[in-house]
């Protein structure tokens, strides 16, 4: 069935396992049916049964090399942008699991009000927030406290999803360069396209140790380590990013 939808998703994965891979079965069709068009980003270390099983569906695929997440966000945009497009729904597409598996009706109400915003940041409810792992959470409170002080308003910008127009779209296509873009992509929205930034908090944006559990291998130090470099990245780039466009 044809979605009539006017936003597009934009997603990536890097699953060398194929830990994914039953879950994308089971909901590769109703993702399908919720978006205009649908772009993902796989790196060329995913199980080849995973890039099966998208292309099975009718997804829109890129096989990229590993460069981190920030890269694999940048060209899945690029991706999307060569066709012609209205609003787009960026998630990681282990999230877009999990939240069509516990809350489709919450997603689908989302996917319907994207045309009203020109960026929109999808954050953590509390209940949200507090299924994610003890290193996740005591490192983003600081990231979210930093990026809510500089865009003056209280957001939760880790949570890997955010939604924005074709104009926003090709604004942060040209702009961004960060090794992250959790708080790029709407400080360059904000600080250097002008445009006016909300938020809002879902119950979808949950963590599953199943869909979106974490290496097995890597100890607790490791782990607080791997998160609190990423906060500071992140963190970084919230303060620094069009900084001379401030508003």
């Amino acid at each position: 069935m044809r979605s009539m939808s006017k936003v597009s998703l934009l997603g990536v994965i890097h699953d060398p396992k194929g830990r994914n891979l039953e879950s994308i079965k089971l909901f590769g069709e109703s993702i399908k049916e919720l978006y205009k068009n649908t772009y993902i980003t796989i790196s060329e270390e995913t199980h080849e049964h995973i890039y099966n099983s998208l292309k099975s569906f009718g997804f829109n695929i890129k096989i990229i090399e590993k460069r981190g997440a920030a890269d694999a966000r940048r060209q899945v945009l690029r991706f999307a942008l060569e066709e012609e497009g209205e609003f787009y729904h960026y998630i990681d597409l282990d999230r877009l699991l999990t939240w069509i598996k516990f809350y489709k009706e919450e997603l689908k109400e989302v996917i319907e009000i994207i045309p009203n915003y020109d960026y929109l940041i999808l954050g953590r409810t509390n209940k949200a927030f507090e299924t994610h792992p003890t290193p996740w959470k005591e490192t983003e409170r600081i990231t979210n406290r930093i990026f809510s002080l500089e865009i003056k308003k209280e957001a939760d910008v880790t949570a890997g999803s955010c939604c924005f127009s074709q104009e926003v779209a090709k604004g942060i296509l040209k702009y961004s360069k960060d090794k992250m873009t959790d708080g790029e992509w709407p400080m360059i929205a904000y600080r250097i396209l002008r445009k006016e930034v909300k938020y809002k908090a879902v119950d979808g944006l949950l963590y599953n140790r199943e869909i979106n559990g974490v290496s097995k291998d890597i100890n607790e130090s490791d782990e607080y380590f791997s998160r609190l470099r990423l906060s500071y990245i992140i963190s970084e780039s919230s303060r620094n990013t069009g900084k001379n466009n401030e508003i």
